[in-house]
């Protein structure tokens, strides 16, 4: 088990979004979150009180968590010196990169030393099937988005949350590294060897009661060429019976592609519900999730309310509205 509190470690980040895994820990499990690390030129701040090493251990944090989803999940060597200080300083480490802590003889050496523990939340550790797509009891909710990182995650938490407030039956189903340090287990699926992609979301969403709801966390987007085969795996593996399709308006392209425009949100309905239907053809879309972080209130208001008149579907904002509405659409299912 990982310790908690948490020191989350910025690096330097370039912006905000490179910090999202820092973020979701914050707003998801703040009483982990003692404090963030900054290094020189970080363009991320979660508001978090800016602590040294020596600070936060005072302050009780247990394990430095890398909070940075850069591109290609690499552990920068500019960060190397940090790390080296942490072990010493009596945390352990926590990283969901695709570059493990375990692969880098320094901090091996040094955690050994110090008798400080590296955990790699990217590594699966189950032997998982390969899909055979035989429906399953129970029922799945899946969030799809027009491109990464616009807030499918934040989607099914804040899904979970108004459904456990109601007395309903539901679990959120981590997918990836930041759903993983949030609840504390699930499928590290883009590090899933690819045949075994959509059996490990079968293996994790299992039979259930017929009432029972699974909100599995989005991956990547169909329309996404650097991610796309994630996202694939969780429409087939999830068989879900409900979608809620994610989207943040204010971007000028994909993300990390500036080659590449987002699709717009009916072609996400079709395209999205259309390969759903081959593993389960009673899907649905039943909502529109919008990130409008980067809108005031008054212009968010009017975007979800256009875009809930040309969608016919109920369009909120879970995360800065609550998502009662995207509940009750769910519930009708």
């Amino acid at each position: 088990m990982i310790r908690t509190p948490y020191l989350l470690f910025l690096g330097d980040a370039p912006d905000p979004l490179a910090a999202k895994v820092a973020q979701g820990i914050k707003d998801w499990r703040p009483e982990n979150a003692v404090g963030q690390f900054r290094m020189e030129g970080c363009q991320a701040d979660l508001g978090l009180t800016d602590m040294t090493l020596a600070e936060a251990r005072a302050a009780g944090a247990e394990t430095l968590v890398i909070g940075v989803a850069n591109r290609g999940g690499v552990i920068s060597p500019a960060w190397k010196k940090v790390l080296v200080a942490a072990l010493e300083e009596g945390f352990d480490l926590a990283s969901g990169l695709h570059n493990l802590l375990r692969d880098e003889p320094d901090l091996v050496a040094v955690a050994e030393a110090c008798g400080r523990t590296l955990h790699d939340v990217r590594v699966p550790d189950v032997a998982y099937p390969i899909a055979n797509g035989v429906k399953r009891t129970g029922k799945r909710c899946l969030a799809v988005g027009t491109d990464c990182s616009v807030g499918k995650m934040y989607t099914a938490l804040a899904m979970d949350k108004e459904m456990q407030a109601r007395g309903l039956k539901s679990t959120f189903r981590a997918t990836g590294q930041t759903g993983i340090l949030i609840t504390g287990g699930g499928v590290p699926l883009d590090a899933v060897i690819a045949d075994f992609m959509a059996g490990s979301i079968e293996w994790l969403t299992p039979d259930n009661d017929a009432d029972h709801w699974d909100l599995i966390e989005g991956q990547g987007s169909l329309f996404h060429v650097s991610y796309s085969g994630v996202t694939m795996a969780l429409v087939h593996g999830g068989q879900p019976d409900a979608l809620i399709l994610c989207h943040e308006p204010t971007r000028n392209h994909m993300r990390g592609l500036p080659g590449y425009d987002l699709p717009s949100l009916e072609t996400l309905r079709d395209t999205a519900l259309a390969l759903a239907k081959v593993a389960n053809p009673a899907c649905q879309v039943v909502g529109i999730s919008v990130n409008t972080q980067h809108m005031d209130e008054e212009t968010a208001i009017a975007y979800l309310a256009e875009v809930e008149e040309d969608m016919g579907l109920p369009a909120v904002d879970p995360f800065r509205q609550g998502a009662a509405r995207l509940v009750d659409a769910l519930e009708q299912v």
